[in-house]
């Protein structure tokens, strides 16, 4: 058995279902999950025809490189929504510098095994809190998982200026996420140019988890992305950078498992060589509804709009109990709260059989600072009128705890 496997935490949904276990919450309230962002929007019907009418490729054996005109697709996508601020192409290689893959999940934890020199001592660098698959994927790989506390005086963003310079030289992989899970914060371009120039200077990867970049708040500013500044400053060949993007969130498909790592020719071809022994060629009739959902924006558009009524609403219930902060990206909430994060979900589900997930699930205790806990993640997946009743419901809970505490 591989040792490292006993380093692997129970995964925050397990955590949360052993924390919950026990509690009889009130029969009459119809239970709202809020603890999992799995979206619940439709699946636009353009990605669902694109599917059935494909049904026929199943009789294939797929090639893990995809197919080509799923690559052009997205090359396509890629360069109209990451143009330079100069209005110059990214020039996307489809054929070089793109691979679908099955869903970010499983790409994200795998980029780190095909990038990794485990005799090196190598460290992996992420965000504190973070999706907990950069953790695994580091320990897995052999690597010292080395974590960034994103706190509140610089805007949930890590403070990698304070990272010194034996740090950079061990790292081998910097995972980001923008916009951020939990947190909804945006990396700024100096900050992704910065990051670029340090990856250029010391040898690391960067793989930049961008699957909430089609969730904004202005639809004047959206997030900018990795290779688009990378190109901006100069690096052409997206050098030492990777981007994952999915179809996830962007097109209301979990189920699809569908998304794209984009960025480096080098390390897109060593990657791809990896998941030819270690991967699984997504399914034909799954290239083509992705091929037609990256070809479409209107629903991407559209499903925008519901999250900006989501939290604009929920602000609007909660702001009087639990003051709120709209975040830049996403479709979480990060609210600090008056009581331990644990204490508090077991309260909510035991009262008003609405689930959140603790913000401890989702950080690591580094030398006494803990960044998540006495935060909540809320993830504003379901219905507009599901979310409003949910805002309700722990606005009740909130205000019988200040009831108490008076």
């Amino acid at each position: 058995m591989n040792p490292e496997l006993s380093r692997l935490l129970p995964y925050p949904f397990e955590r949360l279902r052993s924390l919950l276990h026990g509690i009889a919450p009130p029969a009459d309230r119809a239970p709202i999950a809020l603890q999992i962002g799995e979206p619940k929007h439709p699946t636009p019907s353009l990605i669902v025809e694109a599917l059935t009418a494909h049904l026929d490729g199943l009789a294939v054996y797929p090639l893990t490189q995809g197919l080509a005109g799923l690559r052009q697709a997205i090359a396509e996508w890629i360069e109209r929504r990451f143009r330079p601020q100069d209005g110059r192409a990214l020039d996307i290689d489809p054929e070089r510098q793109v691979l679908p893959v099955n869903g970010t999940r499983e790409a994200l934890f795998a980029i780190a095994q095909a990038v990794v020199d485990r005799s090196r001592a190598p460290l992996v660098l992420m965000p504190n809190p973070c999706y907990q698959i950069y953790e695994g994927a580091a320990l897995l790989a052999g690597a010292e998982p080395y974590y960034l506390p994103c706190r509140p005086e610089r805007g949930l963003i890590p403070d990698f200026e304070a990272v010194d310079a034996t740090t950079w030289q061990r790292c081998q992989l910097l995972y980001l996420c923008s916009p951020g899970n939990p947190t909804g914060a945006v990396l700024g371009r100096e900050v992704l140019a910065q990051l670029i120039a340090l990856a250029e200077r010391y040898g690391f990867v960067i793989a930049a988890d961008e699957c909430y970049s089609e969730l904004y708040w202005d639809e004047d500013r959206p997030p900018p992305g990795l290779l688009q500044v990378a190109a901006e400053i100069g690096n052409t060949t997206f050098k030492h950078c990777l981007v994952f993007h999915s179809l996830s969130k962007r097109s209301n498909a979990p189920g699809l498992r569908s998304g794209f790592v984009a960025g480096d020719a080098e390390l897109v071809a060593a990657f791809l060589r990896y998941r030819t022994y270690h991967g699984c060629a997504m399914p034909p009739p799954i290239q083509y509804a992705s091929l037609a959902a990256w070809r479409d924006e209107a629903h991407v558009q559209e499903n925008r709009a519901l999250y900006r009524q989501k939290f604009a609403a929920i602000k609007e219930i909660l702001d009087p109990v639990l003051p709120i902060a709209i975040p830049a990206g996403g479709f979480f909430l990060w609210p600090k709260i008056p009581i331990a994060d644990t204490e508090f979900a077991r309260l909510l589900y035991a009262q008003e059989h609405v689930s959140v997930l603790p913000g401890r699930f989702l950080s690591r205790c580094i030398s006494g600072e803990d960044p998540g806990a006495d935060r909540v993640r809320i993830a504003l997946v379901p219905s507009l009128a599901t979310c409003i009743e949910a805002a309700w419901r722990m606005r009740a809970c909130l205000e019988r705890l200040e009831r108490a505490g008076s």
